[in-house]
């Protein structure tokens, strides 16, 4: 603790600790996976929780709204992000988290963070924005403002990341988080460093943070009144420390937009004060006879996962693209690809059906061109492939009632998780770090119960199909 942080900790408060929103499905379920995990019962809603819902779930310390914010745009953002973070706020939780990718994708006019950020503080308020992005358990590092991401062993700057300086949507050019977040919105920003929080300098660098800046005349802007401060984490000891600056500088309630590294800090200072179990660990998954799966991502990570199940026994058949967006040939699609999969699950195999296989892929290639054809924006033509990913899931559900399916891609887990009919998930067994074994519950009873996967297009090794179809 920093020598000059004179506020003594305290128990955790009754009641909910957390609040978040999750700004697509799969980070969602990373986030509650990380709550769940260190021992804060935690449920995902997708919808505003009323009181009712609520009490379906007695003992719940983190409450969390899975959204689709991070593929929107500022309008959209600006006129349904408001209902959202005001029925969180509603709950008392002490922090009202946005959860962001841990590999902070966005743009200014889509899935604007700058965006989320000022219409959290509007509601929120608090004398700053803490923002935690390092999550050493996903492989994702801050150091000195800029983020890191490791793949196969290998790290990365994020603006020359294999995938994400690449991505087809929100590719990331800059890794120093203040200069990508500086176009997004006009805010003040701060930095507390690795060295900072190593050496007990944090809170006195968070005091300078957030020493407001006056103009020519001495006047000081409602901009400067709250700043962003984005705080490294490269190790345990920093996300401790980085945990440990945000609880004890809470005040009466702060706005942060953070990845799931946000839940591991603050679970590792409630942690290193036993106000949790030292040890905690969730069930380990458990193998089922056969999964269906549904991939919208087109990351390289993906891909190899495809071949992974495409090699070891898995029927995988590939969604054409084209005539998805086109509504005289979607059905016909629809029909052939669930024939394929239809025949595979009576057969006794595992099925699972893609849009793209990496990102060199033709149809990615050819994305743009067939969304033009089909009179659609990149946007909607993703939405739309994510939208018949989702039908075809539910289809093959009411055909063959399935304890078990996996979604990947983030457009997709949304558009799944709504066409089914589910009300909220709860964290059931650990899979793999940021992609959980989750229950589903819902007031359909065919779908109560149901065992579900949201994997982020970065999550999980080769073998993952294997991993969630065999357990372990």
């Amino acid at each position: 603790m920093s020598p000059n942080d004179d506020h003594q900790p305290a128990p955790l408060p009754e009641g909910l600790l957390l609040a978040y929103y999750g700004d697509d499905f799969t980070g969602s379920t990373d986030a509650m996976e990380a709550m769940t995990a260190a021992g804060v019962p935690t449920v995902l809603f997708l919808a505003p929780p009323t009181p009712e819902a609520l009490q379906r779930f007695p003992g719940v310390r983190c409450v969390g709204l899975a959204g689709s914010s991070r593929g929107r745009s500022p309008e959209w953002m600006r006129a349904e992000l408001p209902q959202a973070f005001a029925s969180l706020k509603a709950l008392g939780a002490p922090i009202l988290h946005y959860k962001v990718c841990s590999t902070f994708d966005s743009s200014p006019s889509l899935g604007s963070i700058g965006c989320a950020i000022e219409i959290g503080l509007q509601h929120m308020g608090g004398h700053w924005s803490p923002t935690v992005v390092g999550a050493p358990r996903l492989r994702r590092y801050q150091v000195f403002g800029h983020l890191f991401a490791a793949v196969d062993g290998v790290g990365y700057r994020l603006d020359r990341h294999p995938t994400m300086s690449r991505h087809p949507v929100t590719p990331m050019g800059e890794s120093d988080l203040r200069r990508h977040l500086a176009a997004q919105t006009p805010r003040r920003m701060g930095l507390v460093d690795m060295v900072q929080l190593k050496s007990g300098d944090a809170h006195a660098q968070l005091t300078a943070c957030r020493q407001p800046e006056a103009d020519e005349a001495g006047a000081t802007s409602p901009q400067a009144e709250a700043p962003i401060v984005f705080i490294d984490v490269l190790d345990e000891d920093t996300l401790l420390e980085a945990g440990r600056l945000v609880w004890r500088q809470r005040g009466q309630g702060l706005f942060s937009a953070s990845s799931s590294g946000l839940c591991y800090a603050l679970t590792a200072y409630w942690r290193s004060e036993g106000w949790l179990p030292a040890h905690t660990a969730l069930p380990e998954t458990q193998p089922v006879s056969q999964i269906a799966a549904v991939s919208g991502s087109c990351s390289p990570v993906s891909a190899a996962q495809i071949r992974w199940a495409r090699a070891h026994g898995f029927a995988t058949e590939r969604l054409a693209v084209a005539a998805c967006l086109q509504p005289a040939r979607r059905e016909a699609e629809l029909q052939r690809v669930l024939a394929q999969a239809g025949q595979a699950l009576s057969a006794g195999r595992s099925a699972l059906v893609f849009s793209a296989e990496g990102p060199d892929d033709p149809e990615v290639l050819a994305f743009d061109q067939h969304a033009a054809q089909a009179g659609l924006s990149r946007t909607e033509a993703a939405r739309c492939v994510g939208a018949c990913l989702a039908e075809v899931m539910k289809r093959l559900l009411d055909q063959h009632p399935l304890r078990r399916i996996v979604v990947a891609g983030g457009d997709s887990s949304g558009e799944v998780a709504s066409v089914l009919g589910l009300d909220a998930l709860t964290v059931l067994a650990r899979l793999t770090p940021g992609a959980p074994l989750c229950r589903a519950w819902s007031t359909h009873p065919q779908r109560d119960g149901l065992e579900v996967v949201l994997k982020g297009g970065q999550m999980g090794g080769e073998s993952f199909y294997g991993q969630a179809l065999h357990g372990g």
